[in-house]
């Protein structure tokens, strides 16, 4: 074990009240987010509450001054009991909830905080960041593929069906990650998902605090991020507090009826979270983007509700003191309740103040996204309290520049530039999360322009040598494709990652590509967090810089298929602040910028390191 952090066994005394749950499962000391424990049994309204002290197996007679009561409150529902405590010394607790001479009792634990939690650092710009498909990536440990307890069970026939990706294969797979470059890692959801159909995704929880068993346990899962830290990896949770399951334990009893939000016959989401900021939106609108359901098995949750808002602020704080998390990221962001949203977030950054928060805010264009990134001077004063946004508009642009020849006015890689010039829209451009691909869109091979791998690499040039936060999506180390499949089907997408033996010369070159890259930009702190510069054209091609007052590192993309000469001589405003001949470090060759006959091929890119 980890941690101490275990319940004990529910100790059960006469018929009623009876406890089944009491989340979350365990505390900590010295923890800045006062502690409200939610019960759930039977018959638990206006129980008397006491707590004693378990020394040894034994209760201690006398003042319990360790975990005290504070105060309690009911739901509407008989079943639920909502109780304030006050943390004060780590140890096992026995909470006894009484009505009349009947009571349960519950052995709590209260663990010692890890010194230097609330200080814990982050991911950021030095970081790559590896995206899995929790259940299609490896196949790491055949014999919980199906299990007893958990509905859907493997059918590797079924593209929608689960097919037994799991921790102990995320685990197999740390020096192939690491060997790539990445240092980070961000599974999608491996909490339990017990829906009949479809649960391989996992963004449909039916237990916030369980891992679920076709992966593994919460005990495997905080291994994993240790083993993950003993290799250079950080890790990040990703969850999902705009909805749960519909096989969600509370959705047979919720404790309120406002719980979830409710409509009298199954209601959408409109997808339309322009309505926040649109000052001419409609009430109506506003009101559907936030509680309308993301879909059938996906009851929308009403952060509005206090006690909902308190149990996802300690979740979120839960996970990452248990697990030893290093971020989080937030799905569906802008369906959440924006006023409660910010709450939850102002709760997690208040217990760790350097956790970084990546949230999903699919839209475009630019202004769009930079409305939600913490810190933006916003019309309406609104701040989420979210530090990072993924930067959909440059990945688009990169798609875009790249499906076709780039042919005609404002097409090809001229898409990027214009991107990139709305820059000025976010607070901090190095905390964009940028990418080509991820697992809800088209794998970035399946969009260049014939497969070309010559296209994928130019794209990855881009991302590596950009600011914000890169992220891979698996599998795009291999130039994975969905073989001949709908790219617009997300189940054939999200195939497993190609076993050793299956992995081609060709696939072996994206990967050793990408990896010198990632490898290469790790020590390259210009990359991180240095300024931008670029330079417009409409040939097809892309130039800028990474720079600081110490070095800079030149870009020149060209997506046209016949070369192009590098024009060196725009560029003097900034080459002049540096020696002119610097080195490529894909290929260690010397580069002189100071040549006007510079010639790059089609489809390829020169990347220069310049110093003082």
């Amino acid at each position: 074990m980890l941690f101490a952090a275990v319940l004990l066994t529910c100790q059960l005394v006469n018929a009623a009240p009876k406890i089944q749950q009491v989340e979350p499962l365990c505390w900590w000391t010295d923890m800045e987010t006062p502690l409200t424990l939610m019960f759930h049994g039977e018959d638990l309204k206006d129980a008397q509450v006491s707590v004693q002290q378990v020394v040894k197996g034994k209760v201690m007679r006398g003042a319990c001054v360790g975990l005290v009561p504070k105060a309690q409150h009911n739901a509407e529902s008989p079943n639920y009991l909502f109780v304030d405590m006050s943390v004060n010394q780590p140890g096992t607790y026995r909470i006894t909830l009484k009505k009349g001479n009947k009571k349960a009792c519950y052995d709590y634990q209260i663990n010692e905080r890890r010194g230097g939690s609330r200080d814990r650092k982050s991911f950021d710009a030095s970081d790559v960041v590896y995206l899995i498909m929790s259940d299609r990536f490896v196949d790491g440990d055949a014999s919980n593929n199906s299990t007893k307890n958990t509905r859907e069970k493997a059918d590797k026939s079924n593209v929608n069906g689960r097919w037994g990706g799991d921790i102990q294969g995320i685990i197999n797979s740390f020096d192939h990650i690491a060997k790539l470059g990445c240092t980070a890692i961000w599974p999608t959801p491996l909490l339990c998902d017990d829906e009949a159909a479809w649960s391989y995704h996992g963004y449909a929880c039916s237990d916030y605090y369980h891992i679920d068993p076709r992966y593994g346990s919460n005990e495997q899962y905080a291994l994993m991020v240790q083993q993950a830290h003993a290799k250079g990896l950080k890790f990040i949770m990703d969850m999902v507090p705009n909805h749960c399951g519909v096989a969600h334990w509370w959705m047979k009893d919720l404790p309120y009826q406002n719980w979830i939000n409710q409509f009298p016959q199954f209601t959408n989401t409109n997808n339309c979270f322009t309505a926040n900021y649109d000052i001419n939106a409609s009430e109506y609108d506003r009101q559907l983007s936030n509680r309308g359901w993301f879909d059938h098995p996906m009851p929308d949750m009403n952060l509005e509700n206090p006690d909902l808002l308190k149990y996802f602020q300690q979740w979120a704080i839960w996970w990452i003191e248990f697990a030893d998390l290093d971020g989080l990221r937030v799905d569906t962001y802008p369906y959440i309740e924006k006023i409660p949203g910010s709450k939850w977030l102002a709760a997690i950054r208040n217990e760790y103040p350097y956790i970084n928060i990546v949230g999903e805010c699919w839209t475009r264009p630019a202004p769009a996204v930079a409305y939600w990134q913490s810190g933006v001077k916003n019309f309406d004063g609104f701040d989420s309290n979210l530090p990072t946004v993924m930067d959909f508009p440059v990945e688009e642009s990169i798609r875009q520049a790249l499906e076709n020849d780039g042919s005609g006015w404002g097409n090809g890689l001229t898409r990027v530039y214009d991107a990139m010039t709305m820059d000025y829209q976010y607070a901090d451009v190095n905390k964009l999360f940028t990418f080509l691909g991820n697992h809800d869109m088209a794998r970035i091979t399946d969009v260049v322009k014939d497969k070309d791998p010559r296209r994928v690499k130019l794209a990855y040039v881009l991302l590596a040598t950009m600011r914000g936060i890169p992220q891979v999506l698996y599998g795009d180390e291999y130039a994975m494709t969905s073989k001949g499949k709908d790219p617009s089907n997300h189940s054939y997408l999200r195939a497993p990652l190609p076993q050793a033996s299956e992995v081609t010369p060709a696939m072996q070159d994206m990967y050793d590509f990408q990896s010198k890259l990632f490898q290469w930009r790790k020590n390259e702190p210009v990359l991180h967090f240095g300024k931008t510069m670029h330079f417009f054209a409409r040939n097809n091609t892309y130039a800028f810089f990474r720079y600081n007052d110490d070095e800079a590192v030149f870009v020149f993309a060209n997506a046209a298929e016949e070369a192009r000469i590098i024009p060196t001589s725009t560029y003097a405003e900034i080459l002049s602040k540096y020696k002119a001949v610097g080195i490529n470090p894909i290929n260690g060759e010397q580069v002189d910028l100071r040549k006007d006959n510079l010639e790059v091929k089609g489809l390829s890119t020169l990347i220069v390191k310049l110093t003082k």
